[in-house]
């Protein structure tokens, strides 16, 4: 499997991305050096790209199909897109708050401590629809890692097409996200205009 060890901030600092996005209360004291350099229209393009599957944690070949899925949809491409990475599994975890971060989401789901609709699922990539309920085994939240969650998480926003109780780790996607509703800095436009060269 291919993991990314750029360190986290580092990654940030290169994309011009808030490390909160991520889930992290880091911030960086340096300055990224190409600030100040002109960027090509082909550049600004990789630069979304990039940063739509650092945020999400996908990589080149799921990103690639996520793309051509959505341009077979109805509807935008690029909303499409953005609809289809926000109902990620491990995304919709760290959303409700059953992790610090997307990294965390996805080992909390590899190591099947997630159920969808009282089933098992140790997928990060899996799709919810509206009305899934998503909850943490009952034999997990006893865990010391999900009370030191729900300190960190307890005071996050939730977003609104979710409900979400955080006390017993169970939460009910009420419906699937519109492109409005996703608070991710990513134009994706731009990713559209790279991939229908």
């Amino acid at each position: 499997m291919a993991i990314n060890r750029v360190p986290v901030l580092k990654r940030c600092r290169s994309l011009g991305l808030e490390p909160s996005y991520l889930g992290y209360d880091k911030k960086s004291n340096r300055q990224n050096l190409r600030a100040g350099k002109k960027v090509s229209e082909y550049g600004l393009q990789l630069r979304e790209k990039q940063k739509a599957k650092f945020i999400y944690g996908v990589l080149e070949k799921p990103f690639r199909n996520y793309y051509e899925k959505a341009d077979r949809m109805k509807g935008t491409t690029g909303d499409n897109l953005m609809i289809m990475l926000e109902s990620r599994l491990d995304n919709v975890v760290f959303r409700m708050g059953f992790a610090r971060t997307r990294k965390e989401a996805r080992q909390v789901v590899g190591h099947k401590h997630v159920l969808v609709n009282g089933k098992s699922v140790n997928i990060p990539s899996y799709r919810v629809k509206a009305g899934d309920v998503i909850e943490i085994k009952e034999k997990a939240k006893s865990l010391q890692r999900y009370k030191d969650i729900a300190e960190v998480t307890g005071g996050r926003l939730v977003p609104e097409w979710m409900d979400v109780d955080i006390e017993n780790f169970k939460g009910t996607v009420k419906n699937l996200p519109t492109r409005e509703m996703i608070d991710v800095p990513v134009d994706e436009m731009l990713i559209v205009e790279l991939y229908s060269k």
